[in-house]
């Protein structure tokens, strides 16, 4: 049996715009995405008797066609007519519904894993097609690299330059529903967004970026996220956000020393989930 193990990075949204609502129910979004070093291990196994298998054990994340990961291979399978078998185990390290981007990931590992270990030949633009179908930020995962998205997230424009940057993550071990976050989003004309740089060379210019228009839904929720910043920002961070629809907080170091040890006191102190790890160019 031939096997493959990925590993699926997490990201955060140093930018989350949103500019409008579309006709089809989307928003029209403007996005600057990092993939950063916490993930989650997908292993692919084909094999012979036919149809697909997903385990995860997971609270939170199902294990048959209602897992992305399931529906990513099926519409491999599909697409490609073949008749193998493939089971796949997630090993769930992102924290679910946390604004992380985990299941988008597992699904993008799993259209790039199948695409491989099949021999499908599909090239990255023809994944990412799939992907959009699957979920927004899927093509993302698929580029693999910094980008400006826009549309719904399917538009990416690769940025010439990101800093490396230690990120400390902090989700106070709460869900929250993204379809909640939009449907209570109140939408105001800001006339003609600025232009963001494609080039973006130090920290201190990240942190300068950094604007995310679904924070403070979330945070009318839930106001512990605004705890989680100013915590962060009094460990150290150069700057600190909500990444996504929320709830994970992450902060911006220079040094990783400082990061690990900032780390290490949240989850001590607050017993939340904290992670240092860096940032994937």
């Amino acid at each position: 049996m031939k096997s493959l193990t990925l590993k699926a990075p997490a990201k955060v949204n140093y930018r989350l715009d949103v500019l409008s609502r579309r006709p089809d129910g989307y928003h029209e979004l403007r996005m600057i995405m990092q993939r950063i070093g916490l993930c989650d291990e997908i292993t692919i196994t084909v094999n012979d008797q036919p149809g697909i298998e997903v385990f995860c054990g997971r609270e939170g994340v199902p294990d048959g066609p209602d897992n992305i990961a399931w529906r990513a291979a099926d519409a491999l399978l599909r697409r490609s007519g073949r008749r193998e078998g493939l089971t796949i185990r997630i090993d769930k390290r992102i924290p679910v519904a946390a604004g992380l981007g985990g299941g988008s990931s597992d699904g993008a590992s799993v259209l790039m894993g199948v695409n491989e270990l099949l021999g499908l030949g599909l090239s990255d633009r023809e994944l990412m097609a799939i992907g959009v179908t699957l979920g927004a930020d899927v093509p993302f995962f698929i580029f693999q690299r910094p980008a400006l998205a826009e549309g719904i997230g399917e538009r990416l424009t690769a940025l010439e330059r990101t800093p490396d940057a230690w990120i400390v993550l902090v989700n106070p071990n709460i869900h929250v529903s993204t379809a909640w976050v939009y449907q209570n989003l109140q939408l105001t004309d800001k006339g003609e967004p600025a232009k963001l740089p494609s080039f973006i060379g130090g920290i201190a210019e990240l942190s300068a970026l950094l604007a995310n228009d679904l924070e403070a839904v979330t945070i009318g929720r839930f106001p512990v996220i605004n705890e989680i910043k100013e915590q962060l920002l009094a460990a150290g961070a150069q700057s600190a956000m909500m990444s996504g629809s929320g709830p994970t907080v992450f902060g911006l170091f220079e040094d990783e020393r400082v990061a690990r040890r900032s780390a290490e006191e949240i989850a001590r102190r607050e017993g939340w989930f904290t992670a240092a790890v860096p940032t994937l160019n």
